[in-house]
C-alpha cells in the first residue's frame, strides 16, 4: 500500500538524541515535510519492533548508535491536500536517548543534519509536537 493517500494509518519511530546542550535534527530530503527539520526517524517495517526500527532507521539517516532508549511519547502526523483529503497519516512513536559517541553523517532520506542547541530551537521551525516531545526526552535521559 501507498504510504501516500492511505486507508490506513502507519507506524513511524522518531528518536531524539540528545547531548546535555543539544539535540540531533535532520533536514527531510523527500516528502512528507521534504526540507524541514525534524528528529531523526521513519517507518517501522513489518516483524520489526518499534525500538528496533528505532536504531535501524537512526543507523540508516545518522550512522549513529546509542545506548539505551526510552519511550518518550506518540504523536499524530496528519496531513491534508489541498482538497481536504488526507494524503499522509503516521502514529508516531519517539524514542529517547543519549549519544554516546561518533560524528552524525546524513544518509538515506536525509540532506543535512545538524546538533541544534536547545535554546536555539526556534530557528529550526520545528513542529510543535516535536518541542513536547523533546523536552519530555530531556528528562528522561537526565537532562531535564
Amino acid at each position: 500500500m501507498s504510504r501516500e493517500y492511505p486507508d490506513r494509518p502507519f507506524v513511524g519511530i522518531g528518536i531524539v538524541v540528545l547531548k546535555p546542550d543539544a539535540v540531533l535534527l535532520v533536514r527531510r530530503g523527500k516528502a512528507p515535510n521534504w526540507g524541514k527539520w525534524s528528529l531523526p526517524g521513519g517507518a517501522q517495517e513489518l516483524g520489526e519492533t518499534a525500538e528496533a526500527a528505532a536504531r535501524r532507521e537512526l543507523l540508516e539517516e545518522t550512522a549513529l548508535s546509542v545506548g539505551p532508549m526510552y519511550l518518550a511519547a506518540n504523536v499524530d502526523a496528519i496531513h491534508h491536500d489541498d482538497a481536504g483529503r488526507i494524503r499522509f497519516h503516521y502514529t508516531i512513536i519517539d524514542f529517547a536517548a543519549a549519544w554516546v559517541s561518533g560524528a552524525p553523517q546524513a544518509g538515506d532520506d536525509v540532506s543535512d543534519l545538524t546538533w541544534a542547541p536547545l535554546d536555539r530551537l526556534d530557528d529550526y521551525d520545528l513542529w510543535s509536537e516535536a518541542h513536547r516531545v523533546i523536552a519530555t526526552a530531556l528528562g528522561l535521559v537526565g537532562y531535564g
